[in-house]
């Protein structure tokens, strides 16, 4: 399957990887539908910044993917669907689970079911490598046990429990792309990456959570092109793929790796306890067994770490007003 020509919805579109894919598809020729939660102020989240001619080819549709009937209009005349709405932050999962229920799991099971009764062709189910919880073993492949270490990562278990069942009841036809951590222009706050560049724009010391966890970081050009990979395969069908890089840093490496290359090599380092998860729920290793996605996608990354960080931190230099540094975004 080409992904030029056809009608494509995908959900999540206002946030970092999905504006990107929605920039990536436009560019392949798709007639791409932009799902965004609806909010009074008709803020497109991420959307605002790609380029306008890019904006111009696209159809925004606003709504809650909590709601069938605003998710089932959405996904009426749809080919392909790429399903990215979710939230993302872990933090915010320890206070507010049920959020996470409604959102992740009662909205994919209406993308799955609005996407049954549509007939579309493919669904693309955005999974996330905090599933796996600490490394059992590394590099992780796709038969890692999974582990909800916090209710975010349980949620995301759940939804893609739902996927894998659409596929084995009914033959929906559902692939699921586990990305790594993903970084690049346009991450928000929630995100170590952007955490460490903006505070060392303005600040002389870095808080941190923990600095001894290990994730395996994946530039978002990268990523988005594991999703068209996904979306344009046949193999794909009813498969969990991983995508990453193979190659893990410890978070306090990675943050004397970006100031290094942003010149502030004197700035202080902080482990700020307020940022620290709870004791069991911390995922201390993640690194990736991509094999899948090379023998089934012919997928491997372009990027290295340092040209990804060097990309991202022109791009928040150049938009440093977005962000917060002194405020600790959950």
């Amino acid at each position: 399957m080409k992904i030029e020509g056809k009608r494509v919805l995908v959900t999540g579109a206002g946030g970092f990887i999905g504006s990107h894919l929605v920039e990536a598809l436009v560019a392949k020729g798709a007639n791409v539908k932009a799902f965004v939660r609806y909010n009074s102020r008709n803020d497109w989240g991420m959307l605002k910044n790609i380029p306008d001619e890019v904006t111009d080819k696209l159809a925004v549709t606003t709504g809650d993917i909590s709601d069938f009937s605003v998710v089932k209009r959405a996904v009426e005349n749809c080919d392909i669907v790429f399903h990215l709405a979710a939230l993302i932050g872990i933090p915010y999962s320890y206070s507010a689970p049920e959020s996470y229920v409604n959102t992740n799991i009662k909205g994919t099971l209406n993308i799955l079911q609005a996407c049954r009764e549509e007939g579309v062709e493919k669904i693309v189910h955005t999974s996330t490598s905090e599933v796996y919880g600490t490394a059992k073993y590394v590099p992780i492949d796709e038969n890692h046990p999974l582990q909800g270490q916090s209710p975010y990562s349980a949620s995301k278990i759940g939804a893609d429990m739902l996927a894998l069942s659409y596929f084995l009841s009914f033959k929906t036809p559902v692939a699921i792309i586990r990305p790594f951590n993903t970084f690049g222009p346009r991450q928000s706050a929630r995100a170590v990456i952007p955490t460490i560049i903006s505070q060392a724009l303005s600040e002389r010391e870095i808080h941190l959570g923990s600095l001894t966890p290990v994730r395996d970081l994946t530039y978002v050009k990268d990523t988005v092109n594991g999703f068209i990979n996904v979306a344009e395969s046949d193999e794909a069908v009813g498969e969990i793929i991983n995508v990453g890089t193979g190659m893990g840093i410890t978070i306090g490496e990675l943050a004397k790796k970006i100031l290094t290359l942003m010149d502030c090599p004197n700035t202080v380092i902080h482990t700020d306890e307020k940022r620290v998860r709870p004791e069991k729920s911390e995922v201390m290793q993640l690194m990736c067994n991509n094999s899948k996605a090379k023998n089934i996608l012919g997928w491997y990354p372009h990027y290295s770490l340092d040209e990804g960080l060097k990309e991202t931190i022109t791009w928040i230099q150049q938009n440093s007003d977005i962000y917060k540094s002194k405020v600790y975004n959950v």
